[in-house]
């Protein structure tokens, strides 16, 4: 824990000058703010005290009806669909400037309902959801099909259209990453939603709702339903008027979601899952550079990240060296209240999350592995818990299979490249990988051998909007970032005339 970070318990101290005064908690429904229909509402919790912030609507399927009605009247009769690309375009970037007008209440907001980093989300999360925002705004008005040559006396063209209404389920992780990378790529698709934050998170993606009406975003395009998954969630899932579902989650949830996709009316469904990704450091690589990129892998976000460097693989001749630069490097992390710009790691978001992790720290003791470091919570308030690093980890342990979305990594040793693409291959996930090594045959090699979605090498969490973001195997399919993204809001759809006189049989 950073210096002068416990009170007198042992618990990071609580810095509390940046907490906003929380001003919208009701569902965002046709361009209104509109208590559930049932009048129930739910705590959203503070994880770095366990206190109750505020209460916010719990939306059902009956709110779930009307959000989806006022969607599919915007889609079928409103002007969003129908606008010129570059008018759609300028109210994208009209609710960027108001993004960025909001940063200081919209980053506290995502920490005392995230325990994300307050300064981190004032320099990265909002101003990267303005730039994700103008980055589709830009190609809203550049949508176009392609003329055809055709094999026959045919004139034929695709048009590329809407899908309709898109159903957002967002996860809890980065609530303003994760809503702008739905909701930006289908705003410039022409599509209308309804988007359905994690209920731990609700509080910054209703604040963006009462943004985009400011901004002119047409009644009925962006509807926010804030509520539980089982309940809220499956209606969106489940709902006839829907017409594509994109979720973020566990693979666990995303098999239910696809199944009530197809056994509704068939709607499109695009997933971005869970993961346990490698990192693989070979003899070559700088020491420091290596240990910095391989904590920074665990520990960003407290571990709760899908694409979380969990299974570090160390070639044998610097494992070593390796391990004790890593260990003094993790023992000094500093973790505390993500509100003091001092502290690099904040909270787990709630308390389920928080004894799920423990519970894993105690399944690889029991497994026979060594804790290095860390395994421990911080203090008797809030979700605090130590960097944990074990090694003596073998690839069958739980620790090394599951995705535990905590700061909990495996350290492993390995002898060659064979070797390392092998067992960084060894899992059911596939959604990133990390490559630390000087050589460029190998940095290509293990590249192409790899099988996951995201590769980066001497690098890590390197995310952009111009590059595809998705996963292999059980970590779903679909892409979010990139014209990729775009293209998954729009159907083909195809235009066929014969030419002057011609058959056309």
């Amino acid at each position: 824990m950073a210096e002068n970070q416990s009170d007198v318990n042992g618990s990071p101290k609580t810095y509390d000058e940046h907490v906003p005064e929380i001003k919208f908690t009701k569902l965002f429904i046709n361009g209104e703010f509109v208590d559930s229909v049932k009048g129930r509402t739910f705590e959203t919790i503070d994880p770095r005290n366990g206190e109750v912030t505020a209460r916010v609507a719990e939306g059902d399927k009956e709110d779930v009806d009307l959000a989806v009605k006022a969607a599919r009247q915007a889609f079928d009769h409103g002007p969003w669909p129908r606008m010129p690309g570059y008018q759609r375009g300028r109210i994208m970037s009209k609710f960027a400037d108001l993004i960025e007008e909001n940063i200081d209440e919209l980053a506290a907001l995502d920490t005392i309902d995230a325990g994300k980093l307050f300064s981190m989300g004032k320099a990265v999360d909002i101003p990267h959801a303005a730039t994700c925002l103008r980055y589709y705004a830009g190609a809203a008005d550049k949508i176009h099909g392609e003329v055809l040559k055709m094999s026959r006396e045919l004139h034929g063209y695709t048009l590329l259209e809407p899908v309709g209404v898109v159903g957002h389920i967002i996860p809890w992780n980065f609530p303003t990453t994760m809503f702008f990378m739905k909701v930006a790529p289908a705003m410039a698709a022409g599509c209308t939603m309804v988007v359905k934050p994690a209920e731990q998170t609700p509080l910054s993606a209703l604040f963006y709702a009462h943004l985009a009406k400011k901004a002119g975003v047409p009644d009925g395009v962006i509807n926010v339903v804030t509520g539980f998954g089982s309940t809220a969630g499956a209606a969106i899932t489940s709902h006839m008027d829907v017409d594509m579902v994109c979720f973020t989650g566990s693979t666990e949830v995303g098999r239910i979601v696809m199944q009530t996709a197809a056994t509704s009316n068939l709607k499109q469904v695009s997933l971005e899952l869970g993961g346990k990704s490698p990192v693989m450091i070979f003899d070559d690589a700088d020491l420091d550079t290596a240990t910095d990129l391989a904590l920074m892998g665990i520990v960003h976000n407290k571990g709760e990240v899908c694409v979380a460097g969990s299974r570090v693989y160390v070639q044998e001749g610097i494992y070593e060296e390796f391990e004790k630069k890593l260990f003094t490097k993790a023992k000094a992390w500093p973790v505390g209240d993500p509100f003091d710009p001092k502290v690099q790691q904040g909270p787990q978001v709630d308390k389920k999350q928080f004894e799920k992790i423990l519970s894993y720290i105690e399944h690889g003791k029991r497994e026979g592995a060594i804790l290095l470091t860390g395994g421990e919570r911080l203090g008797t308030k809030g979700y605090y818990i130590q960097p944990t690093i074990f090694t003596n980890v073998k690839e069958d342990n739980v620790i090394v299979k599951d995705e535990i979305f905590g700061p909990v990594m495996s350290l492993m040793k390995f002898k060659t490249v064979e070797e390392a693409i092998k067992r960084a291959n060894g899992t059911r996930y596939g959604l990133a990988a990390g490559i630390v090594t000087k050589n460029i045959d190998v940095a290509n090699t293990v590249s192409r051998s790899i099988r996951a979605g995201v590769i980066w090498i001497n690098c890590y969490f390197a995310f952009d909007n111009d590059c595809p973001y998705g996963g292999y195997k059980t970590s779903g399919f679909g892409r979010d970032f990139g014209l990729e993204a775009l293209h998954k809001y729009l159907n083909v759809k195809s235009v066929v005339t014969p030419l002057y006189n011609s058959p056309w049989l």
